[in-house]
């Protein structure tokens, strides 16, 4: 694993002259860190790239989420094995914004924190010209998408980038099942499905405590905050929309019309004001939760589930929010594509030992599995399959697991590459923008009466 991660982070990048358009980025690539309260923020920083600057200017307002995002940089610092070489310049103070733009430190912008500003920040970040790497979700109300559309078109008109952190594509079995439905002697076709039968499900399982780094967890008290933080129904759900756009429809641009939310729900996860202190130190719940309280108890809408027409597919996408995991499980996902002559599934539970795990469903036809499988190599030599009783299970050489938190450095190295040649991919914006139209979609049916 340690060889596969020195080559996603040190992967043939040389930027001596990179430039991301002609009126973009020349010379090295700078970060700024702008209010970085999420964890995923440090996980771009998790190890070094060629052609970026180890100096790193973080602007943020004082508080503990730019404390602990340092600390986090100080741990890859300092970690035994490939220690990270980062140099922090840090501005904090109430102008921490306009003092961004007006200094100009750097040419691509990191966004990762309190969601409720995140669309502003963004949307600033492309009226001053800069390039933007964003943690999703990039919008949580509809208020929200109105700003990343004119994000969107300043990119166009100014020759910038804006990007989204979508590590779920770089999960090896998402790949796979990706790959896998792509062909017809195997998978056949993918079925429409109904709403009540829908041909893709994804469902993902979260959990407020956990460890990130080798160390738990500390999360800021916003977190649990949905106007801050946004629901579940908008966050996670964007990584599985993303899925089902990028595997039922691959290197295709979709477009807001082409997608029809045809029901949504949102429901509550409680949390103890016990649970609320494991993992944020807070002893108390603060003023802005009070209205989510009864009892004693906090609840946070932090589960959701919509399904909907995604031109003539129909999915269901699912997200469920626990306190904690159960000893030795961690995150979990599960997700099913059903094509006309077998269906790709993907499960992660204790029979799996909460490792994720793609199995080939309903079919009896033992060429179509090997032949299948073997059209693999040239890409993903070592993978293989095995049954399992009445299906197959695909076996995954241990180097393609890598973890989630080296999706962030793959996500990065390619945000870099796109840099260098200049555009995103020509599906890639018309996407995004489809994703989260869709979430909102989702977002106001759930408040439905």
């Amino acid at each position: 694993m340690r060889n596969l991660l020195k080559s996603l982070v040190g992967a043939t990048l040389m930027f001596a002259a990179l430039s991301s358009h002609a009126e973009g980025v020349t010379g090295p690539v700078r970060l700024i860190t702008l209010d970085p309260g999420h964890f995923h923020a440090s996980l771009v920083q998790k190890f070094m790239y060629e052609g970026v600057d180890p100096a790193v200017h973080v602007y943020a307002p004082k508080g503990d989420d730019v404390l602990e995002h340092m600390k986090r940089i100080e741990g890859f610092n300092k970690r035994a094995d490939q220690p990270t070489s980062w140099r922090t310049e840090i501005y904090t103070g109430p102008d921490y914004l306009p003092r961004m733009l007006e200094d100009r430190a750097g040419n691509v912008v990191v966004i990762s924190g309190n969601n409720a500003h995140k669309a502003e920040y963004i949307l600033s970040s492309m009226q001053a010209g800069f390039n933007v790497l964003a943690d999703k979700p990039m919008a949580i109300t509809p208020a929200d998408l109105e700003k990343l559309e004119q994000a969107f078109a300043l990119a166009e008109k100014k020759g910038t980038l804006l990007y989204d952190i979508m590590t779920e594509r770089f999960e090896i079995t998402s790949i796979l099942q990706r790959e896998l439905s792509q062909r017809p002697e195997l998978f056949g076709t993918l079925q429409k499905g109904t709403p009540a039968d829908p041909a893709i499900r994804k469902e993902s399982v979260h959990h407020f405590s956990k460890i990130v780094a080798g160390s738990p967890l500390k999360r800021p008290q916003w977190f649990f905050d949905v106007r801050q933080q946004g629901e579940g129904l908008v966050d996670v759900t964007t990584h599985l929309v993303d899925l089902v756009q990028w595997q039922a429809f691959p290197e295709q641009a979709l477009k807001p019309a082409d997608a029809k939310v045809l029901s949504a729900k949102h429901s509550r996860t409680p949390i103890t004001l016990e649970q609320f202190k494991k993992t944020t130190g807070a002893t108390t719940f603060p003023d802005f939760l009070k209205s989510d309280v009864q009892n004693g108890v906090l609840n946070v809408y932090a589960n959701g589930e919509f399904t909907y027409r995604l031109r003539d597919v129909h999915a269901l996408v699912s997200v469920k929010w626990d306190f904690e995991a159960p000893a030795g499980a961690g995150d979990t996902h599960f997700s099913v594509m059903r094509g006309t002559k077998a269906s790709l599934t993907i499960q992660q539970g204790a029979a799996q030992q909460f490792k994720p795990v793609l199995y080939i469903e309903g079919t009896k036809d033992e060429a179509a599995v090997k032949s299948a499988i073997e059209s693999l190599q040239s890409k993903y030599p070592g993978v293989g399959v095995r049954r399992d009783g009445t299906r197959w299970a695909v076996t995954v050489p241990d180097k393609y697991n890598v973890g989630h938190e080296a999706h962030f450095a793959q996500v990065t190295e390619n945000f870099l590459k796109y840099l260098r040649s200049g555009k995103l991919p020509a599906w890639e914006v018309p996407n995004m923008l489809t994703k989260y139209s869709t979430i909102m979609q989702a977002y106001r049916l759930s408040r439905a009466p």
